[in-house]
């Protein structure tokens, strides 16, 4: 399953699943993921998946490179079908001053607004990895008429909550900060939040996350009537 495990520095490993990004090999990752957290192995201090990767990183005083490896090789992992997941439904709006994006992407798209509206919000979504800046979820897959390439000058600041789309993805982002994503709305519900320090993630990897629609007075009470 995994194609190969290599080195990565003195104190980490890199489990490679291959090139391509798609479903089932991003469920691969998830499955070695949540199978060595499940496992407690010793010394592995950090564990980062993404697309088609999952970095390893341990205490070189409790363990090294060759017995995790073997260990890894070995594991037990997690059948897909008892994977834990939920299914998410995040607010968004969309009117002008939160779509920053929409005329770019009517251009780039060469689709109307409510064509780009109907795709986005009938879509579901399946969370690849969280990472970038600290929750921030990847989602895909967009289809191949919603898929735009970047910014070609990235914005300083991307106001928090924004929902970006570029190529197969969309996200969201947890915090202000700067970014190349075509933006399409935004969203008032904290999609991380530091003071759960267990799980701090709204959306996690094998996640599936629908959008709804919302107007500008639902989205300034939103967070009075929850």
């Amino acid at each position: 399953m995994i194609k190969n495990i290599s080195n990565l520095g003195d104190a980490a490993l890199y489990c490679d699943f291959g090139q391509e990004v798609n479903q089932d090999i991003n469920t691969k990752v998830i499955r070695y993921f949540k199978s060595i957290q499940k496992e407690r192995i010793k010394g592995v201090n950090n564990l980062t998946p993404s697309y088609n990767k999952l970095i390893v990183s341990f205490d070189l005083k409790q363990t090294n490179f060759k017995d995790l490896k073997k260990i890894i090789e070995n594991l037990d992992v997690i059948e897909s079908n008892i994977l834990k997941s939920n299914k998410i439904e995040i607010p968004v709006c969309c009117d002008e001053k939160y779509a920053l994006d929409i005329k770019r992407l009517k251009e780039k798209l060469k689709i109307d607004q409510d064509k780009i509206h109907e795709n986005f919000f009938s879509k579901k979504f399946f969370c690849y990895m969280t990472g970038f800046i600290a929750g921030m979820p990847f989602l895909g897959d967009l289809d191949e008429n919603m898929r735009a390439k970047r910014l070609e000058t990235p914005r300083i600041k991307v106001p928090k909550g924004s929902v970006g789309l570029t190529e197969q993805f969309a996200n969201i982002y947890t915090f202000e900060s700067p970014g190349g994503w075509n933006i399409i709305g935004n969203t008032p519900i904290d999609i991380f939040n530091s003071s759960k320090e267990t799980h701090p993630n709204l959306i996690n990897p094998g996640d599936t996350v629908i959008f709804k629609r919302i107007t500008e007075d639902q989205y300034q009470n939103y967070n009075h009537n929850v």
